[in-house]
């Protein structure tokens, strides 16, 4: 019994049609696709699904690409996105009750599902969201006084983001930038989802514009290839303000005070500044950070805000004054590493 996304995805491929037919019922065919105006089964003609047959080559029957958007996939994502589903075994088993499969079978000692969601389902929406140049998330930082540049290919944006207030409630599509968790290897183990407005000028109006999902504990959104210095902190928007001020020093949002306690670091690691955010849990996660870090023999700074974190302060005070107030909490060494030439240039 297939368990595995590309078992199920290959299974699908092979009635390409009649999965279309069932789950994208506003298209039709055409030659040999399926056309339709989105994965969401919008009526249009903008997207183009592959359909089996002998002319269709290995791989290729169940792949779409929608011209409009250049969103693309295979057939689990059409069921994930037509059905509204979020969970990958949510996915899984509608395909399965499509294919006339049995219930997958539960482990010998099953664990109970993660709340942020799993990993295979974090990498999905990673694939199917797309480079954020030119988006509205691209927009929603610059308006956050962040310069997107800095993000190191961490950062994408979904035009349609699923939100779903809770299990109860009907599904919202809104833009939302999502953020890629990665592990030490760099393998995506979760993503975080910031839900924006319609415009991009700043959050979705909805209750939790901020969500991650996937495998989480240890794990960052990391900018920029760790050496032997790295800053480490809560949110994405902080560390991204921090980069604007030290573009060339690596980093990592691990997405919440807890997270940041937890977070595991690389081999070789010389000295760890820690983005500390002004409140008590910041003040908790930096302490606890560091009694572990300094027990394996790496040297922590605390990079302290003015206000409640960086973002806050470069929104109020602008990006010199960033600069200035970093400069003065770096090792001195750091300061020619890190700031020389850009405070060169800035004068």
């Amino acid at each position: 019994m297939p368990r595995d996304a590309s078992e199920l995805a290959r299974r699908l491929a092979r009635d390409a049609e009649a999965v279309c037919r069932h789950y994208l019922s506003k298209g039709r065919r055409q030659g040999r696709y399926w056309t339709v105006g989105d994965v969401r089964n919008t009526p249009g003609r903008s997207m183009f699904v592959r359909l089996s047959g002998p002319e269709a080559g290995p791989g290729a029957a169940g792949r779409w690409t929608d011209a409009a958007s250049s969103e693309h996939g295979d057939l689990l994502d059409v069921i994930r996105e037509s059905c509204g589903l979020v969970e990958f075994r949510d996915v899984a088993e509608e395909a399965r009750r499509f294919l006339a499969l049995p219930r997958a079978e539960a482990a010998s000692e099953p664990r109970p599902p993660a709340p942020q969601g799993s990993p295979e389902a974090a990498r999905r929406l990673w694939a199917m969201a797309k480079p954020l140049a030119g988006t509205l998330a691209e927009a929603y930082l610059h308006g956050r006084g962040i310069a997107a540049v800095n993000h190191a290919g961490a950062l994408r944006f979904h035009p349609r983001c699923y939100y779903r207030p809770d299990e109860h409630a009907p599904t919202e599509t809104w833009p939302a930038m999502i953020a890629a968790v990665t592990d030490l290897s760099g393998a995506i183990t979760g993503v975080h989802r910031t839900w924006l407005a319609s415009d991009g000028s700043g959050k979705a109006p909805i209750d939790t514009p901020r969500r991650a999902m996937g495998g989480l504990l240890g794990h960052a959104v990391r900018f920029g290839a760790v050496g032997d210095v790295l800053a480490a902190g809560e949110g994405v928007e902080t560390m991204l303000s921090l980069r604007s001020a030290l573009p060339a020093m690596p980093m990592a949002s691990a997405l919440s005070a807890s997270h940041l306690s937890a977070l595991e670091l690389p081999a070789g690691l010389r000295r760890l500044y820690l983005a500390r955010d002004n409140d008590t849990a910041g003040d908790t996660a930096v302490a606890a950070l560091t009694e572990r870090v300094e027990a394996a023999g790496v040297e922590t700074l605390v990079l302290s805000p003015q206000l409640g974190d960086f973002n806050e302060d470069l929104l109020a005070f602008g990006l010199d004054a960033v600069r200035a107030s970093v400069r003065i909490q770096l090792a001195p060494n750091d300061v020619v590493r890190f700031m020389r030439r850009r405070m060169a240039r800035t004068g």
